[in-house]
């Protein structure tokens, strides 16, 4: 084949791959291919998934062209979910109008983005765990602050009686900082309700007020709130809030997030958040009315901060994703039962909110972008091809990493027991990446420190971007579409894999101690004192870990739904146990010193297995005390 007939085929080629993206994109200003392709998306999804309610709000090239509700905002009375009136909770997209406060006192002079947050602050101070390096403002827009996450008990409550002024929940429940800002990525809900707490102290506004007054009310939104309980006017047309209990949905209460509400306590209509939406696609103004100045909202949507140059980063509290090769940006928010996302696409003048309810809600919000750009914005994308020497390199890759998004000074660190990411080589020169609920995919290098998902149709990110250190070696990764949640590796000592092997065995070695016991109770009796007082010691720690053991997996297991919401009493009792078991341990450590010095047991045999017990119990000694399990350690 000539050179030139090569040419003309693939110009030809790209020419019809233009008109094919160019014909779909035109859909979109046919009403019915739109209303068909996204009624057909949600009524199934949400009745496979048990969504009982959702919302679409699309706007293209300026002009809502869509908006409708699915299923009902009342199940029992069957009042149908409507787009314009029925308000659903967007979850941490409620961010955003956090953001837009800030950058507001920023423009009248009020604050700066680069200022110590301390010098905003009345009542308290955070405290200063790396001197010379305070938490900014654009620390805090871009989730580097450093803090480590958590929430249990304490971030969303179902009692309206527990909610304090915003001043007091701030000081209260301070997360402890685990790493220097500006290092690492770690979402964090407090960092941004402090930020609405400045934005409070230096407009002499209180946060809900603010944000109604300068932003609701300047953008016509006249069905959102961030106040909780809500407005009687606006709760009449609430979605309910359902969970999915066997294959019934069951009522539970209006979740209450305002001891952190400006990290998300937002409850409002889909047709409003594209109002908003709309107002920052075009430069900070809405039908006239304007929010921010044009170079405000540029700024917000322009990356201020990635780990990686090559992947999506974060703006001012805005984040970029890419979907089809389109940069967008906005927000996802999840509930305990709503689940939501806002996307602002500045290439094709589109802005569109989801929102949709129940547990399975979330399966149908995570896929409806991919979906709708899929339709409209549709590529070819061809597979990546591993490198043939990757197999020299991939080793160092291999592991278990987990997010920086996570518990550390506390029991929430436990959580770290349930899971993680593994990574490890493939003999076909690439990686298999298990990331749990987001299933197994593979990924083929195609930069240093960069690898592409090669099954596109798996779920999982699209892209990873792997850290490195100065001596070459790999601390974490972060993942395309959250570029605010960075990884870290885990030392072997904190692998799921282990603890739960060791727990395994010791639990082993302790039901092995008691076995023995019952079948030798003669020879027990009739041993010498010294050796009956180590067999002792060694039935109080067996026992005191079994007992700790037991009732925590019976307590967990029961109460586990609601330790979101409160401390369960079972669960203060619980915590109990592991501190005798702590002191047997140790008890058993110090007789295992007296049974080698004193040549006790009657044999080596006997004393070996004696100190595998007193390991196990060391082991555990070591595990309460690691995971912060031992003592009464979370907030109240």
């Amino acid at each position: 084949m000539g050179g030139l007939t090569r040419v003309v085929i693939a110009s030809l080629a790209a020419l019809l791959a233009t008109a094919q993206v160019q014909a779909s994109i035109a859909q979109l200003s046919n009403a019915t291919v739109v209303e068909a392709f996204i009624d057909g998306y949600a009524k199934s999804l949400m009745k496979s998934e048990q969504s009982p309610a959702g919302t679409v709000a699309i706007a293209y090239q300026g002009e809502t062209i869509f908006a409708r509700g699915y299923g009902y905002q009342d199940l029992e009375k069957r009042t149908p979910v409507e787009a314009d009136k029925t308000l659903f909770r967007p979850g941490s997209v409620s961010k955003l109008f956090t953001w837009v406060a800030v950058m507001q006192q920023v423009e009248q002079g009020k604050l700066d983005l680069d200022a110590d947050v301390n010098s905003y602050l009345d009542n308290f101070q955070i405290e200063d765990t790396w001197p010379g390096q305070p938490v900014t403002l654009r620390h805090i827009m871009t989730h580097s602050a450093g803090f480590e996450d958590g929430g249990m008990g304490y971030l969303i409550i179902d009692d309206p009686g527990r909610i304090m002024p915003l001043a007091d929940a701030m000081a209260r429940y301070q997360p402890y900082r685990v790493n220097p800002p500006g290092v690492q990525t770690a979402y964090s809900n407090y960092a941004t309700a402090l930020a609405g707490l400045i934005v409070a102290n230096v407009s002499g506004l209180e946060f809900n007020n603010y944000i109604q007054t300068h932003i609701f009310d300047v953008l016509g939104m006249e069905n959102a709130s961030f106040e909780e309980p809500l407005p009687a006017q606006l709760d009449a047309n609430m979605a309910g809030t359902y969970m999915v209990e066997g294959a019934d949905f069951v009522v539970k209460p209006y979740e209450i997030i305002s001891n952190f509400g400006p990290a998300g306590a937002l409850a409002a209509t889909s047709t409003d958040m594209v109002k908003f939406g709309l107002a920052m696609l075009n430069g900070g103004e809405y039908n006239g009315r304007r929010i921010l100045q044009a170079t405000t909202a540029q700024e917000m949507l322009t990356r201020q901060f990635s780990h990686d140059e090559r992947m999506p980063g974060m703006g001012l509290g805005f984040y970029q994703t890419e979907v089809n090769g389109v940069t967008v940006l906005g927000h996802g928010g999840d509930t305990g039962s709503f689940h939501s996302e806002l996307v602002i696409d500045k290439t094709n003048d589109l802005v569109f909110f989801v929102s949709f309810g129940a547990i399975g809600g979330a399966k149908v919000r995570s896929g409806f972008k991919p979906a709708l750009y899929n339709q409209f914005f549709p590529v070819a994308e061809e597979l990546p091809v591993a490198p043939a020497d990757f197999m020299e390199r991939a080793s160092k890759y291999a592991g278990t990493y987990q997010f920086w998004r996570s518990g550390f000074s506390n029991f929430e660190k436990a959580s770290k027991l349930m899971g993680g990411i593994q990574v490890a080589p493939s003999p076909d020169n690439s990686l298999i990446v298990n990331m749990g609920g987001l299933g197994v995919k593979k990924y083929v290098e195609v930069g240093k420190n960069l690898f592409k998902g090669a099954e596109p149709l798996k779920p999982g990110p699209p892209v990873i971007a792997f850290q490195e250190n100065d001596a070459g070696d790999i601390t974490g990764f972060v993942i395309e579409g959250a570029p605010f949640m960075s990884t870290f590796k885990v030392p072997w000592y904190q692998i799921p894999g282990f603890n739960i092997t060791m727990l395994g065995l010791s639990v082993l070695m302790f039901l092995g101690v008691w076995l023995r016991y019952f079948y030798q109770r003669a020879a027990f009796k009739a041993s010498a004192p010294a050796d009956k007082s180590a067999c002792r010691a060694a039935l109080l720690a067996s026992g005191a870990n079994l007992l700790a053991l037991i009732v925590g997996f019976l307590v967990l297991t029961a109460v586990f739904s609601k330790l979101g919401t409160e401390i369960p009493l079972a669960f203060k009792l619980w915590l109990v146990l592991p501190i005798p078991a702590f002191i047997a341990g140790l008890y058993l450590l110090f007789h295992t010193i007296l049974v080698w010095r004193g040549g006790l047991l009657g044999g080596i045999f006997a004393r070996i297995r004696f100190s595998l017990v007193a390991l196990a119990a060391g082991f555990m000694c070591w595990f309460y005390w690691y995971w912060n399990i031992l003592g009464f350690q979370y907030m109240t």
